[in-house]
């Protein structure tokens, strides 16, 4: 199984963003996991598209865009254009899943589909022929720096079991160095570190240890 890391930009230095993305890209991160946020779907705020289109730039890493908000299907559009190469929205949002999923797919992006803890998998199964990846949240959405929630550990090796071994299945909350090995041993191949990377004394580092 390939495993692949995504830093989340949510916890770097917004000061000196450029350089915090190119540190971790030269150090070897797969993808840059950028979460958005709308104050609605989760009780908090971060940035648009413009942040993304400002590194687009500067970084060939796969550009992973979370969409956090309650509409997905009026903004797909606008985070392609930025530079997004994978669209992820959730299963709890107000837009159509099944469209704003093809209207992704369409726009030429890469879809995925999100999972809160507490959400059921059986709300995904019906949309596994439109994802190219599922992400399960492992904290609650809207913060960084929560606790990884263990009862995620049995939906993500359902997952793994209905979709096969090489699909991409991400796993975002609390993930450590201490305590990686727990969801790529549930069956996660993609794994979203914020805190643990950007909030290291050298992010860099921490790059590499987690790829080692």
């Amino acid at each position: 199984m390939n495993i692949k890391l995504a830093p989340s930009l949510l916890a770097a230095d917004f000061s000196r963003l450029g350089e915090e993305v190119k540190n971790i890209e030269e150090a070897g991160a797969d993808y840059l996991h950028l979460d958005v946020m709308d104050g609605h779907l989760v009780p908090n705020l971060s940035f648009g598209g413009p942040v993304l289109q400002s590194l687009r730039g500067q970084s060939n890493m796969v550009f992973d865009a979370h969409l956090m908000i309650s509409e997905p299907h009026k903004y797909v559009e606008s985070f392609a254009k930025a530079g997004a190469d994978i669209i992820t929205i959730h299963v709890e949002c107000d837009s159509d899943i099944g469209e704003t999923l093809d209207k992704i797919h369409a726009l030429g992006k890469k879809a995925g589909l999100a999972l809160n803890p507490d959400a059921e998998l059986s709300r995904a199964v019906p949309y596994f022929d439109k994802i190219d990846m599922l992400l399960i949240m492992s904290v609650y959405a809207g913060f960084g720096g929560q606790s990884y929630i263990n009862d995620v550990n049995d939906k993500i090796r359902e997952a793994r079991r209905l979709l096969g071994p090489d699909f991409d299945i991400q796993v975002d909350g609390g993930v450590y160095l201490h305590n990686l090995h727990v969801p790529v041993e549930a069956g996660a191949n993609v794994i979203v570190a914020g805190s643990a990377v950007f909030g290291s004394d050298d992010p860099a580092q921490a790059v590499r240890d987690f790829k080692a």
